[in-house]
């Protein structure tokens, strides 16, 4: 009795009207999806439930799989749904199965929220005692290429379909509640001031006052809370395309952004914030990229003309700052960020650190035509932080600043500017 049970509520749901009230429909959705994902079905049982009072009758249906079951109801009046998977993982590991059969069936009713549940089923198997403890989970994995992944326990998973992005929040032993967008981790309450503080603190501390900030993304709060902290600062603009993540970080990562959206200095504008930064005539002394990674939906921020786009907006003496990916599994992607913005500014720092969410050490650079993120002298930073008395760093300091550009060798070679052909004078 070793296996894995998900459950999904489904709401708002916008799909085929068929797939609420027919259960032939229903039927046929759910045999190809048993088949695509790789289980075997072996008998199933569905009924149509009359209307009532006015109201369609739903239907309720079940699945039986040689691996265990499935399991489906319809609130047709309500736009609702309830699945179920269960499946045995004695002989084999069928999680993934389970997985990918409960996602198929969740998409053909293209709901507008999901609530997900899972739970690992008992501790008889031929692995028993070796997997999961009760109540501890099961693994949220991410893809880093197609030959590496890595995951985290998730106690519970609750999922939500935006406009934009599919978006998760985990809750995990290891860093409490984690924020994911199509897949990707993107932050936790428990190690989040890795990320955050590498982000914002190398080119604020080497700029002598900013005082406007940009943040592109960032609906965390994170790098904005990080900004905050500079008394200086007199204004950050959070520049999100989705309101959800905004929302789910108010209501949910108190402990990512602290408070940050209630500071009369933040400026929340929601909207397609590469819009903004081609239309506006406003200048910041800092313009940070806190995106998803460069391979996702988010790739034409990262575009040559995109990034031509982000040094217009920069105030005299501004840099940009953006993260680059992984050195060890996105060398390719690195290097090209890494010449694009060679090929537009001046003075090009590529600096990195190991971000645990992420499961590798990370890229980040800074770019300016005359702000040199690296060159601040320790005692000059020293100074800085004493003027600004910066609180509550868990990561960023003095020593750690000129310790994060100093590169390994194979990311050096990474990001390099490319040498431009010499001239040949003839005789």
């Amino acid at each position: 009795m070793h296996g894995l049970h998900l459950t999904a509520d489904l709401y708002q749901c916008a799909g085929d009207a068929r797939h609420m009230l027919d259960a032939g429909a229903i039927a046929a959705l759910c045999r190809a999806q048993t088949a695509m994902a790789g289980l075997t079905q072996v008998q199933e049982r569905w009924v149509k439930f009359p209307d009532h009072q006015g109201q369609p009758g739903g239907v309720t249906g079940t699945v039986l799989l040689a691996e265990s079951h499935l399991a489906i109801h319809t609130w047709p009046e309500a736009g609702c749904v309830t699945i179920d998977v269960y499946v045995c993982n004695f002989s084999a590991d069928n999680s993934g199965k389970a997985r990918a059969l409960m996602d198929g069936v969740i998409a053909a009713y293209v709901p507008g929220r999901v609530v997900r549940q899972q739970l690992m089923r008992g501790d008889i198997g031929p692995d028993a005692g070796g997997g999961a403890s009760a109540g501890e989970g099961d693994w949220a994995l991410e893809t880093l290429t197609p030959h590496a992944r890595f995951g985290w326990r998730a106690t519970r998973r609750e999922a939500l379909c935006t406009p934009h992005q599919q978006m998760e929040l985990l809750h995990t032993p290891q860093f409490g509640k984690v924020l994911r967008l199509d897949g990707r981790f993107m932050t936790s309450e428990g190690e989040e001031f890795f990320y955050h503080e590498a982000l914002v603190h190398p080119a604020a501390m080497a700029h002598a006052a900013p005082r406007r900030a940009l943040i592109l993304g960032g609906g965390d709060g994170g790098a904005a809370e990080e900004l905050l902290k500079h008394p200086c600062m007199e204004q950050v603009v959070v520049a999100e395309l989705d309101a959800a993540v905004v929302e789910a970080a108010r209501t949910h990562l108190q402990q990512v952004h602290r408070g940050a959206f209630d500071d009369p200095r933040l400026q929340l504008r929601i909207g397609d914030g590469m819009a903004m930064v081609e239309h506006s005539g406003e200048r910041f002394d800092l313009v940070l990229m806190d995106l998803t990674d460069p391979d996702t939906p988010a790739s034409a921020l990262y575009s040559d003309a995109a990034l031509a786009r982000m040094k217009r907006v920069l105030a005299p003496g501004g840099a940009l700052v953006l993260h680059l990916g992984s050195p060890v599994f996105h060398a390719a992607q690195v290097a090209r960020l890494s010449q694009s913005l060679h090929q537009r500014f001046a003075i090009v720092r590529c600096y990195g650190l190991y971000i645990p969410l992420y499961g590798a050490y990370w890229g980040m650079a800074v770019a300016s035509d005359t702000l040199d993120a690296a060159a601040a002298s320790p005692a000059l930073l020293r100074q800085r932080l004493a003027e600004r008395r910066l609180p509550d760093l868990r990561y960023y300091n003095t020593e750690v600043h000129p310790a994060l550009f100093a590169l390994p060798n194979y990311y050096r070679d990474l990001v390099q500017p490319a040498q431009r052909p010499r001239a040949v004078r003839l005789a």
